[in-house]
């Protein structure tokens, strides 16, 4: 098996989310106040999706740094990824009025104008993991590097099928920034070795099952595929229960997030890989960006947070180190 890669946070092409917070009227006496004095001290934190445990994992990096900086944290997130689910929550944020929202957009235009609304509220949005097709007024973009994230999964595949031959990406949906980025790391480190042929992404929609039909489908028009590149949860779910619908064996499958499920699927060779980020350190950024952007500090406008692999080989070691977390 390969053994653990970092891939750092200059990787090339990445795609960024966007972090900030909002500043609310201030007066003296409120600690960590900027100068002049911020008595606002509340953040909104609202997730792509609830229950996820790449988001609970960024949530408790958030309490962690606010909690060391002494803002009170709100959490919500839809039931589904769906921006008509997330746009009222944000709307709600807006009236609230914290100083600071933390958001993962779940799509690059249908958030676009309730979270311009928000800044133009005096709230300081911090885009984080997910962003959108214009971030300009957020005060700060933080994500992985996920275009390198995509990368270190051809790199995982070619690992385990050094001959090569064809492979294919099972993805969500288009228009979601942080999986776009993963189909295109993939898509151009395969074409940097001649051995390997790209079959191109098909959209599950986020559901196990449709994956399932794909990827049987895929196989039965090319019975040779060696290797499948699934985005997220429920595409590596779905992926392997098409490859076994379609009585194959020997292909291998890479998804993304390190989750206790992803974990468990690849203890029990579900999928031979997993590509984990880095949340909490994404969620500890986004409130120091936010905190920054609060009391006149420096603030970084674009930051991106690293990957880890992990396969069987490093799972009781660093790679379990970086397994997400289903609670706080």
């Amino acid at each position: 098996m390969k053994p653990i890669t970092k891939l750092t946070a200059v990787a090339a092409g990445a795609l960024i989310a966007t972090v900030g917070c909002s500043s609310a009227k201030t007066d003296s006496g409120s600690s960590g106040s900027a100068a002049g004095g911020n008595s606002n001290k509340s953040i909104a934190f609202v997730q792509g999706v609830a229950g996820d445990e790449f988001y609970i994992t960024m949530e408790c990096g958030i309490k962690e740094k606010a909690a060391e900086l002494g803002y009170t944290v709100t959490t919500q997130g839809p039931q589904k990824f769906d921006p008509t689910l997330q746009k009222p929550l944000v709307d709600s944020v807006t009236s609230s009025k914290p100083a600071a929202l933390l958001i993962a957009p779940t799509d690059v235009t249908a958030m676009q104008a309730p979270l311009e609304q928000a800044a133009k509220a005096g709230i300081k949005v911090v885009l984080v993991d997910t962003t959108v097709n214009d971030p300009s007024f957020a005060v700060s973009e933080i994500s992985s590097d996920n275009v390198g994230g995509g990368k270190a999964a051809f790199e995982a595949i070619q690992a385990q099928k050094p001959d090569g031959g064809k492979v294919l990406v099972i993805s969500t949906d288009p228009g979601v920034s942080t999986v776009d980025a993963r189909v295109k790391g993939f898509e151009d480190a395969s074409k940097t070795d001649s051995k390997f042929t790209y079959l191109g992404v098909q959209y599950s929609h986020n559901d196990a099952s449709t994956a399932a039909r794909l990827v049987s489908a895929a196989l039965q028009k090319d019975p040779d595929i060696v290797g499948i590149f699934a985005t997220n949860l429920y595409s590596a779910e779905g992926s392997a229960t098409g490859i076994r619908q379609a009585g194959k064996s020997g292909i291998t499958v890479v998804g993304f997030d390190a989750g206790p499920n992803q974990i468990k699927a690849l203890e029990n060779d579900t999928v031979q890989a997993l590509v984990a980020q880095q949340p909490s350190t994404i969620g500890m950024d986004g409130v120091e960006q936010a905190n920054a952007a609060l009391t006149g500090g420096a603030v970084e406008k674009k930051i991106q947070t690293g990957f880890t692999i992990i396969t069987k080989d490093n799972l009781s070691g660093e790679g379990g180190d970086a397994a997400y977390k289903s609670s706080c």
